[in-house]
């Protein structure tokens, strides 16, 4: 039996398309799994503020470090709500004011 002369050629070709392929894949599967983890997070953040809104109070005229929503919860622990959907409490000197705003 005669083995063509590209058959080296031809085999070569086939497992750099097949190394190209499984790292295109991973790479894309990569950046799912990062997508997957961020629409985690905002799910978490969404559901406990949303929880929060309902169960807890909310501090009225006042707002935490960065501008974010303040909560009171029943044991008269002030919190906010981050990105990732815990609740960070926070100390007294931490909250502040809301500004006022003009018409």
């Amino acid at each position: 039996m005669h083995t063509p002369k590209h058959l080296p050629l031809f085999l070569m070709a086939a497992a750099v398309g097949l190394v190209t392929s499984l790292v295109g894949q991973r790479a894309f599967g990569q950046g799912i799994e990062k997508a997957a983890k961020k629409v985690g997070n905002t799910t978490a953040s969404v559901a406990v503020k949303g929880t929060s809104t309902i169960t807890d109070k909310t501090y009225k005229g006042k707002e935490g470090p960065n501008g974010q929503v303040v909560y009171i919860d029943k044991k008269d622990r002030k919190f906010i709500v981050d990105d990732k959907g815990k609740k960070v409490y926070l100390k007294p000197n931490q909250i502040h004011d809301k500004p006022k705003k003009d018409k």
